[in-house]
């Protein structure tokens, strides 16, 4: 099937390179300017208990939570100054009514805790209009050029401001990661290509593959909610991916074209037969891997699966239409303007090389390496089973960030840090609400608990303790604030900052059987497709388990436990943002397949061939070592570039993503496949005999390596 694609694309080479070129310049106009109109929310389980209490909370009274704090400074003036207070509430009273629900000062409720321990500083609490997390992100952008135009200092903390800044600082670390990635991948690939021809296409596919997905983004925002961090996902798989697919795919038409330098569309066949449906399948898996992502609720998790959907499948398309269409027109010409220090390696000796003797090293000791390698990685994994988990909250930004500093200076200047919840009661009589009142002040904890709004029988109350809203002392004082009974006839709902941790990882809990079961059986029924084996995708996903565990360790133990915060520029928050594991898994998984697609192709193609499986092992290594360790340094240094963001949970992502990267590449690929393939002999190939039968009649392998097959049937210079 896919060669025949290959020898279309040869024939019509031109008329698929401008279609191609075309759609791509229409869709870098459809994504201009596509992060101002993306979501700056998506955190919210629509069905959690939280979510339920600001919806009726809203229904009620309006929103009443904290979201924004200002704090309005005087070097020369005091808090209670006729001066400082004029101005505090004159600036105030400019700010846009339909913008906020509530607003609270020292002035109406003489709460200490409002005024600062040199008392020439304030906050006040507002609380802002909207139905969404999009529309108190308008409303906080509203207000604030307005609060800031008093003559007092001001600075603001909450969660929308921690919010505002964070997506600041991501469409920055975005522009960031491409200027100082795209430099380095260039440079790169002229080494590894030796050609100027050669070393561009990588990255005519990356630009390819980053408009095409962004511009399918912008349609899907038209449709649902798409968070801002797409746009990232989309730069880090869409690029990095379509340069490893460039690199499959170039170095397979150098070896053809070698072999075949007068005969292009022989080249471009095998190529296409070969590397071409090693893409396809990668991609897929990829893909399959990302789209596992759709089954949580919150929309932030299901954009950071559209996004990866969206690049890795324009990815695969750009490989397999403009790519080929630029090789049919360059044939031996790929070469073209070489660099003159650096020669071209010869053909190396698929028996002799490097690689194959290291995997017949391997081999010699499979279970001694097997051994050895797991031992390593479940020792680098182990922090893992110590992690904590919170949410985002001000020390996901770099410690130069406004709203980290205005955070701090809460903590440091207005007493320790307080947190709080809204308990909605509805249905309880005067009494009943003094009871419960006082049932809420009881538990361990809490220091204050006080009535907000009241309307008929309906009762907003907040309770406050001492603590960082993310920690996990925080968070059983909102699941023993749950615990106590309502009373009679009425319902209690409890929400805030961290019931919104509490119901999100009650959410991950519950989904994330869900999601490893698409993955697992997708990637199986994928490989098995591909394979013709049942036995090979148990082992993949095993491999992957390897790998990714062992980048979790070391993030647990950088992030979580705030080892090498001074090197790496961050403040440890003490535990692990819940949705960053999730992301990693679902990406981490499709990359790691990425490559053990790649080379087990190479191998499944030396089997076939000779039906020994240590040739088969040690030659499908050699063929594919370089190659994929070129890709992965080239990811790597897409990847890489996130780590420099000053957002937390981005340079989480990148830092764990290289980790699982670079041991994928190296110590799996290299030393624990060939081991545990030796192990397994034939039996890597086993299928139960009516699958077996069915995948020789119908399964996805090369058929241009088949007598008789559509490849062979016709001439090969045919039609060119």
């Amino acid at each position: 099937m896919i060669e025949r694609w290959g020898g279309l694309v040869v024939r019509r080479a031109v008329v698929v390179l401008l279609v191609g070129l075309g759609i791509t310049a229409a869709a870098m106009f459809a994504g201009v300017g596509l992060e101002d109109r993306l979501s700056a929310g998506g955190f919210d389980d629509p069905s959690s208990e939280s979510t339920q209490e600001l919806r009726g909370e809203r229904a009620a009274f309006g929103n009443q939570s904290i979201d924004v704090i200002a704090i309005f400074t005087s070097e020369d003036q005091v808090v209670t100054d006729p001066e400082f207070r004029s101005e505090v509430e004159d600036t105030l009273a400019r700010v846009p009514e339909d913008r906020v629900t509530a607003v609270a000062t020292f002035y109406d409720t003489e709460d200490p805790a409002m005024v600062s321990s040199d008392e020439h500083a304030t906050a006040v609490y507002i609380s802002l209009q909207g139905e969404s997390q999009n529309d108190f992100m308008d409303s906080y952008h509203a207000i604030r050029p307005v609060i800031e135009e008093s003559a007092l200092d001001v600075d603001f903390a909450g969660s929308y401001a921690v919010y505002s800044d964070v997506n600041e600082h991501t469409k920055d670390d975005l522009l960031m990661a491409e200027i100082v990635s795209l430099p380095i991948v260039l440079l790169l690939s002229l080494i590894i290509f030796r050609s100027v021809t050669a070393a561009l296409l990588p990255l005519l596919v990356g630009v390819v593959t980053v408009m095409g997905a962004r511009a399918m983004i912008a349609g899907l925002n038209e449709i649902t909610e798409v968070s801002i961090f797409a746009p990232n996902i989309i730069t880090l798989i869409g690029l990095g991916l379509s340069i490893d697919y460039a690199l499959f795919v170039v170095s397979r038409f150098r070896e053809e074209i070698a072999l075949s330098p007068d005969d292009t569309r022989h080249a471009l066949v095998r190529t296409m037969a070969t590397a071409g449906r090693t893409v396809m399948f990668s991609a897929l898996t990829v893909a399959a891997a990302m789209s596992s992502l759709l089954v949580f609720p919150q929309a932030f998790l299901k954009s950071i699966g559209y996004g990866g959907i969206a690049a890795v499948l324009v990815a695969m398309v750009a490989a397999l239409t403009v790519l080929p269409a630029t090789l049919a027109l360059l044939g031996k010409r790929v070469d073209s303007l070489r660099i003159p220090f650096l020669q071209r390696a010869s053909a190396v000796d698929s028996e002799h090389g490097a690689w194959s003797r290291l995997a017949r090293g391997v081999m010699r000791r499979p279970v001694w390496v097997a051994a050895g390698v797991i031992v390593v990685l479940l020792a680098v994994a182990s922090p893992f089973l110590g992690v904590k988990w919170g949410s985002v909250d001000y020390r996901v930004l770099p410690p130069d960030a406004a709203a980290h500093q205005a955070a701090e200076r809460l903590n440091d200047e207005f007493g320790s840090e307080r947190s709080t919840a809204n308990v909605l009661l509805e249905g309880a009589d005067e009494a009943a609400v003094a009871s419960y009142t006082d049932a809420l002040a009881d538990v361990p904890g809490v220091v204050d608990v006080r009535p907000v709004q009241a309307e008929g029988d309906t009762t907003l109350l907040r309770a406050a303790w001492e603590g960082n809203s993310q920690s996990e002392p925080s968070q059983q004082v909102v699941r023993d604030l749950r615990d106590v009974p309502a009373p009679d006839g009425s319902t209690a709902l409890v929400g805030g900052l961290t019931a919104d941790t509490v119901d999100l990882a009650a959410s991950v809990k519950s989904h994330l059987p869900w999601m490893g079961l698409i993955v697992v059986a997708v990637m199986l029924v994928l490989l098995f497709l591909a394979f013709g084996s049942l036995v090979l995708p148990v082992k993949a996903i095993v491999m992957n388990f390897f790998s990714i565990t062992a980048a979790f360790g070391v993030v647990t133990w950088i992030f979580s436990d705030g080892h090498l915060e001074n090197l790496l520029g961050f403040t440890s928050s003490g535990f692990l943002d819940l949705t960053n594991p999730i992301v990693m898994l679902a990406v981490l998984f499709g990359l790691s397949m990425d490559y053990e697609v790649f080379l087990l192709s190479r191998v499944r193609e030396e089997w076939d061939a000779t039906h020994d499986n240590d040739r088969a092992v040690a030659t499908g290594l050699q063929k594919t070592g370089r190659i994929i360790t070129s890709a992965a340094l080239l990811l790597a240094v897409v990847i890489g570039a996130f780590s420099l963001s000053g957002v937390v949970f981005m340079k989480m992502m990148g830092i764990g993503m290289l980790i699982a990267l670079l041991v994928d590449a190296t110590i799996v690929r290299a030393l624990l496949v060939p081991a545990t393939m030796k192990l397994l002999g034939r039996w890597n190939w086993w299928a139960p005999g009516p699958l077996a039968r069915w995948w020789e009649r119908h399964g996805f392998r090369e058929e241009g390596d088949r007598p008789g097959s559509a490849a062979d049937e016709k001439p090969v210079g045919a039609g060119v």
